[in-house]
């Protein structure tokens, strides 16, 4: 997908941030969703929907077509929660989107064009009305023309030491952190887009992140509807 063939013109704000697992994209995207009113979408989390069918209905994480199939199949929406965020039928409770199983598949599926490309046009649909969308490739291909586009960065050792809190894991978070970098970078190089503000989140809470994105919203948007 590029901005030649997006489905649908878009008609709301629209905040794309991207970048690696661990550089903060969730913590700053929820936040920021809540701040502005918008519903928050993290792609992530429909990457790891098709893993966890793919594990428990046997599919290969090599086989690119059967992967994109069970993406087709897969529902996803928004839920009736403050701000709206993804909602997933037919799967039981999002943190088994979370367990190390899927962990250590979910780069292989992802890398699959057929799987993107699926995904891609999912998350152009959840989005258009509005969003704070969080991924890898936002900025660059589902909403290259977002109002917003947020890169965040981080040494590997903060973002490791994230991963460890978020998953309370040990150490082999860090192999884990390292591992799926090598193989996302080879398969689904991540890059800003050329009008993305790049941050580097390593020194920073998540109220110093927040205020960085907000600077920027309120030079593209100087009134955004916030929430109290």
């Amino acid at each position: 997908m590029n901005a030649g063939t997006l489905l649908e013109p878009k008609r709301g704000f629209v905040v794309a941030i991207d970048g690696p697992a661990g550089a903060g994209k969730s913590t700053l995207a929820r936040a920021l969703a809540e701040l502005l009113g918008l519903p928050y979408v993290n792609t992530g989390l429909m990457y790891r929907a098709v893993t966890f069918l793919a594990l428990e209905r046997g599919v290969e994480p090599g086989a690119g077509g059967p992967l994109a199939a069970l993406a087709r199949e897969l529902r996803f929406g928004l839920d009736g929660s403050t701000p709206p965020m993804l909602s997933i039928d037919g799967l039981p409770d999002l943190a088994d989107l979370r367990s190390d199983e899927v962990e250590a598949s979910v780069s292989r599926v992802s890398r699959h064009p057929e799987v993107r490309t699926v995904l891609r046009a999912t998350q152009r649909a959840l989005g258009v009305g509005g969003c704070v969308m969080e991924g890898r490739d936002i900025g660059t291909v589902v909403f290259p023309d977002a109002d917003v586009k947020v890169f965040l960065s981080a040494a590997p050792d903060v973002r490791a030491g994230r991963r460890r809190l978020e998953r309370g894991g040990g150490y082999e978070v860090d192999e884990a952190v390292a591992a799926r970098d090598a193989l996302d970078a080879r398969t689904n190089p991540l890059e800003a887009a050329s009008d993305a503000l790049v941050l580097d989140t390593t020194r920073l809470d998540r109220d110093q992140m927040l205020a960085e994105a907000v600077r920027l919203v309120d030079a593209i948007r100087p009134h955004p509807a916030r929430r109290p």
